[in-house]
């Protein structure tokens, strides 16, 4: 199932937050990403129903398998070309912009070019 560039940040999002949090709730993703709760709530709606993420009777935020994949893609595309980015000698802030954009409409052919000509 393809996931539009939104729905990639917000699971991508849930794993970072995942990996610092005890638990991930709504006002979580809201903070981090600088929006209104309604608008994170609409959006974790149709994550829930597209079968991305779970979220508990206390609110509580977990990727499904599906999720899980799709946010894994997304920060390892990023955490790559960003670092690469970087090492090429671009600002560690614009390298981590850029990345974000590029990570979400760069194919999987040339992603893993990258990624094997850089290992």
């Amino acid at each position: 199932m393809h996931t539009n560039e939104s729905a990639e940040n917000y699971l991508e999002t849930i794993l970072i937050l995942s990996q610092k949090l005890p638990v991930v709730r709504s006002v979580d993703i809201a903070t981090e990403l600088n929006f209104k709760k309604s608008s994170v709530s609409v959006a974790m709606k149709k994550l829930r129903e597209s079968g991305k993420i779970m979220v508990s009777p206390e609110g509580y935020i977990t990727l499904t398998p599906s999720g899980q994949e799709v946010a894994d893609r997304i920060y390892e595309r990023h955490t790559l070309l960003s670092s690469w980015l970087e090492r090429l000698g671009v600002d560690p802030k614009i390298a981590a912009e850029d990345a974000c954009r590029i990570e979400h409409v760069i194919s999987t052919e040339s992603f893993e070019a990258i990624k094997s000509h850089i290992k």
